[in-house]
């Protein structure tokens, strides 16, 4: 009991208590935000204020916030990345909240970053762009191909796509990851993998039953980016349940695919063929050729091996 007391003792006597709080609401009611929220509704009256105190002192702290914004993370609003808004309920102040130009921008990438999925890839490609490629005269075909790819294709009308082809090191990842950017901002989902680690994992997800999911995510992406064909170890299963069965899903359903590989058509075509176990399989190989030779336009990239001489 002496605790309670004490208490109300260091709040002072009851008039007191009154004094301070008339005090505060009339700090509020000078504060410039609050008078410019209150000229936005018509017929305030004092009994709006009155029962709306606890909205006003909310709606100034936060709005107080947002103007010294310490950024996203650090906000301290009650409602993270939110900001608040007075509006007028069945004759009352309330308040509503919505997200500030930070939030939007946080979920904005956030979707972005959904529309652009990837499997194995180095991450330097989701910081690629067609504006930071580094010019050379060798690679201005292909840099010039996959931009207008990027900004012209239309999956599932048109199911044409391209076949980067050059040696090692000249760049064809860093242009498809540009690509994948700009199809990024055009809100068209790519899917980008490492060619020889996806197989490999395609093999592996048997066992703990995610195949069929990993398979159909591939083959319905907007847009396939298959990175490195051809440096896989080479198997009939891969070929053909794999690799064939994604190409001829994606051919009827007219969605397009872009391969970077270090082999020209025909050097893929060879190395389709052959495998450990089962030797030349000459026919299965032509069958997948068919397809990537038919819906893939063939740009030859060239240049220095700029891994050598980074």
């Amino acid at each position: 009991m002496r605790k309670m007391q004490t208490q109300f003792g260091q709040w002072g006597s009851q008039d007191q208590l009154f004094e301070k709080l008339e005090n505060q609401k009339q700090v509020l009611l000078k504060d410039p935000l609050i008078q410019k929220a209150l000229n936005n509704h018509e017929r305030v009256t004092t009994e709006m204020v009155e029962q709306g105190l606890i909205q006003l002192f909310e709606y100034q702290k936060e709005q107080h916030n947002c103007e010294k914004c310490p950024g996203l993370a650090a906000c301290p609003n009650m409602m993270q990345g939110y900001q608040p808004e007075l509006t007028t309920r069945h004759g009352y102040f309330d308040l509503s909240y919505h997200p500030c130009h930070l939030k939007v921008k946080e979920v904005e990438r956030a979707k972005q970053r959904e529309r652009m999925k990837s499997l194995y890839m180095p991450r330097e490609i989701f910081e690629a762009s067609f504006e930071s490629i580094e010019f050379d005269e060798s690679r201005e075909n292909g840099i010039a191909a996959a931009a207008e790819f990027a900004a012209s294709v239309k999956p599932g009308q048109d199911p044409m796509g391209l076949y980067l082809y050059g040696p090692f090191g000249v760049g064809k990842t860093y242009i498809v990851g540009a690509m994948a950017n700009l199809l990024m901002k055009r809100e068209i989902e790519t899917y980008t993998v490492y060619a020889p680690d996806f197989f490999t994992e395609m093999k592996n997800s048997i066992g703990n039953g995610t195949f069929q999911e990993k398979l159909n995510d591939v083959k319905n992406a907007k847009v396939l980016i298959l990175d490195d064909i051809g440096a896989e170890t080479m198997s009939p299963w891969i070929r053909d349940e794999v690799l064939g069965s994604i190409l001829q899903h994606r051919m009827f359903e007219k969605l397009p695919t872009v391969f970077t590989s270090n082999y020209h058509y025909d050097d893929l075509e060879k190395h389709l063929m052959y495998s450990d176990k089962s030797g030349i399989e000459e026919l299965k190989a032509l069958r997948i050729m068919e397809r990537i030779r038919y819906y893939t336009k063939l740009i030859t990239v060239e240049g220095r091996n700029r891994r050598k001489n980074s």
